[in-house]
């Protein structure tokens, strides 16, 4: 028993490294690809979002069948199919001539991505015991975290010279790394009673729906982490010219890093707090903290504030992406965990991409301190739909449930 309780098995280190690299490659780029079209291309605000929203667009088309290509073909072999794609693509930016060429390298490079982390997401669920969960995947999202905000604050040092080539030798070395993680996975056979489940639904010939590539089960919570992307899309993206316009260009990149460890420091209790209590003891008061530090951050005068604002988001962030990435593979059947992960990122994604470009805009007509009052606000609308999609129907079932063994 206690053997198969364990989380931290040479398998699950492998799988969280290879994630790792992955996210860190994502955000070094989500970073310093926006400088880039600034420095070098001389693109606007909302050309700098593009940078972002093209490679999303790519996973975007891609996550609604990486789930099921996941679950039909095995996660190993799509994880290291997206994983060569993703080192090629790192590749063949050094040949990008353009911003069309570039633009459709950043296309495939989000689709491989899509590919990618739907596998890896899916192969760390199936290593962590079903009992802790919440304790398992909150370390797995800890490395995926961690690669967010080390990412950016990387990103910012390797363009520090703005040249192109230091930044893309790093990023293929990254990318390659992730790639030798990923061929050293050790993934389990499914469990007796998922292939059961599986079996009458192969032998069925009917047309494909809907929910063959979105797993309605994940999709309220995900919806609600749509929500929380295109707020957090605004610090990846614009952190560094924000700290330029507030004259504190020296605190970005620390920013980032106090972001990080607050990830790391709180993320043991809060996976405890996950499979001891319900989902709603970190979901509301991490959302709160993640607004009010959003909104510190939109009156920033000093780097003190920068850092506080750092602080109490890292801290509300830190409880949320792991509350929701371990709900939306709870709630969904074993053999469906793969399509449960797409979905979930499918609408991260989709509102980190939209996020980065509706931003843009918004720092375009205004500056960039609207645009951190408008991402301060939106996490309240995020509390609204979680109580209506996630809270109150939850709390109905359960009430139901209690019932019925009353009965």
């Amino acid at each position: 028993m206690l053997t198969r309780e364990r989380i931290w098995t040479k398998n699950f280190v492998v799988v969280c490294m290879s994630s790792f690299f992955m996210f860190l490659t994502f955000y070094i780029l989500a970073t310093a690809f926006p400088l880039y079209v600034k420095d070098s291309l001389h693109g606007d605000q909302q050309q700098m979002g593009l940078s972002i929203t093209i490679y999303v667009i790519g996973g975007v088309l891609i996550r609604p069948f990486s789930g099921q290509w996941v679950d039909r073909y095995g996660k190993k072999k799509m994880a290291i199919i997206g994983m060569v794609i993703f080192l090629l693509a790192c590749i063949s930016y050094f040949g990008a001539k353009g911003m069309f060429m570039f633009l459709v390298i950043r296309l495939i490079h989000g689709m491989s991505y899509a590919i990618a982390s739907t596998a890896t997401s899916t192969i760390a669920s199936s290593l962590v015991p079903n009992s802790r969960q919440g304790t398992g995947m909150g370390y797995f999202s800890m490395f995926m975290s961690v690669g967010m905000v080390i990412g950016p604050a990387l990103g910012l040092f390797l363009w520090k010279d703005k040249d192109i080539h230091v930044l893309l030798l790093a990023i293929c070395v990254i990318a390659a790394l992730s790639l030798l993680f990923t061929l050293g996975m050790r993934v389990p056979k499914p469990s007796q009673e998922a292939l059961q489940s599986v079996k009458p639904v192969e032998r069925e010939k009917r047309r494909l729906q809907w929910s063959d590539f979105i797993e309605p089960k994940a999709l309220p919570i995900s919806v609600v982490g749509f929500i929380l992307a295109f707020a957090y899309s605004s610090l990846s993206g614009f952190m560094s010219s924000f700290t330029v316009e507030i004259h504190q260009s020296q605190v970005a990149g620390t920013f980032f890093v106090v972001f990080a460890l607050m990830i790391v420091v709180f993320r043991p209790l809060i996976g405890k707090i996950f499979d001891s209590y319900n989902e709603h003891y970190l979901y509301y008061p991490g959302i709160i903290l993640f607004a009010v530090g959003m909104l510190l951050l939109s009156q920033a005068h000093s780097a003190t504030m920068v850092l506080v604002a750092g602080v109490i988001m890292g801290v509300g962030y830190g409880a949320l992406l792991p509350c929701f990435q371990a709900l939306a593979m709870k709630l969904a059947p074993e053999h469906r965990r793969g399509s449960a992960t797409g979905t979930f990122f499918l609408l991260f994604d989709l509102g980190y991409g939209l996020g980065s470009y509706v931003m843009g805009m918004i720092a375009s007509v205004s500056d960039y301190r609207m645009m951190y009052v408008v991402a301060g606000l939106v996490p309240l609308l995020s509390a609204a739909l979680y109580y209506v999609l996630h809270h109150r129907p939850r709390a109905k079932i359960q009430l139901h449930n209690q019932n019925a063994k009353l009965v």
